[in-house]
């Protein structure tokens, strides 16, 4: 999931259901015997061919109380995809995965103060089924991106979108899969097939991922939202290339704040060592790796 400034062009290309063979469409009735069985976490796996945004028209549904959690809606395009901060991204249809479920933590005595791990879960999940599915080491930048390494370079290859529609969160999950080179909106975007995994069919990734999102909250759900107890404020640590890093993070009101990430707190927070010998805990805002701390 790879931001694309508003209006940018596309290049031209056809866009019926068969039109690019070697991105064939998802298979909605094997997705849904696959994923949606008594007992499990998704109960409902819906597949469209276009529409602006599966986080918006989920949201829209949860609002008025027309959805079940569990439920998973997915899109072959997105004509007015949304990341954090409202950023636009765009992408060839079929060329990735771009879904989004909702969750209902509240129903299960999660309290709402742990709500803010669900995109940090969602990140661990996806990155985890991506390493064992893909056979591509993914990493996490704090808080919501998906990076994997092209060269020498990290590259974005997905984000992470989570919102609060009526009584649960939708979360939206973005992935760049088979993407080209010429394909990419921005330089610093990648994709999968670009960092040499070793499949770019979507259907067995898709079921990885969300497999993998129903044990993480199912476990996290379990301890009562407990990031400790679930271990994934370990799992968190572990898969993030941030920690360890010179960063700036870009806080809401223009503000700055430049240190060394050092830990994950127990709110999801990143907590930065300044050259002041401040702590500082950063809750919200755009973080930009500037080094690793072994070259410094």
């Amino acid at each position: 999931m790879t931001p694309k400034p508003p209006g940018a062009p596309q290049p031209d290309r056809p866009h019926g259901r068969w039109s690019d063979l070697d991105r064939p469409p998802l298979n909605a009735t094997a997705l849904r015997k696959a994923l949606v069985r008594p007992g499990g976490l998704w109960t409902s796996c819906d597949v469209v061919e276009v529409t602006g945004s599966t986080n918006s028209d989920l949201a829209e549904r949860a609002r008025a109380g027309a959805v079940e959690e569990g439920t998973v809606l997915l899109a072959e395009e997105q004509s007015a995809g949304r990341g954090r901060l409202d950023r636009q991204w765009s992408a060839p249809p079929r060329s990735g995965l771009f879904f989004s479920v909702f969750l209902r933590p509240g129903a299960h005595d999660v309290p709402v103060g742990r709500w803010g791990w669900l995109p940090l879960l969602a990140g661990v999940a996806t990155a985890t089924a991506l390493s064992r599915a893909a056979g591509v080491d993914t990493a996490l930048k704090w808080p919501n991106d998906l990076l994997v390494r092209i060269g020498d370079q990290e590259r974005k290859t997905g984000g992470i979108l989570a919102e609060r529609a009526g009584d649960g969160v939708v979360i939206g999950i973005g992935l760049n899969v088979s993407l080209h080179a010429d394909e990419l909106p921005v330089p610093g975007a990648g994709s999968l097939a670009l960092a040499g995994a070793s499949s770019s069919d979507r259907d067995p990734l898709l079921r990885a991922v969300l497999r993998s999102l129903e044990q993480w909250y199912g476990d996290w759900r379990a301890a009562g939202g407990d990031p400790g107890a679930s271990r994934l404020q370990e799992a968190y640590a572990a898969g993030c290339a941030t920690l360890g890093r010179t960063v700036r993070a870009e806080l809401p009101g223009g503000r700055e704040i430049v240190g060394e990430a050092v830990a994950i707190d127990g709110d999801g927070r990143l907590v930065l060592a300044t050259d002041a010998g401040v702590q500082q805990p950063v809750g919200a805002g755009d973080i930009v790796h500037l080094r690793s701390a072994t070259q410094e």
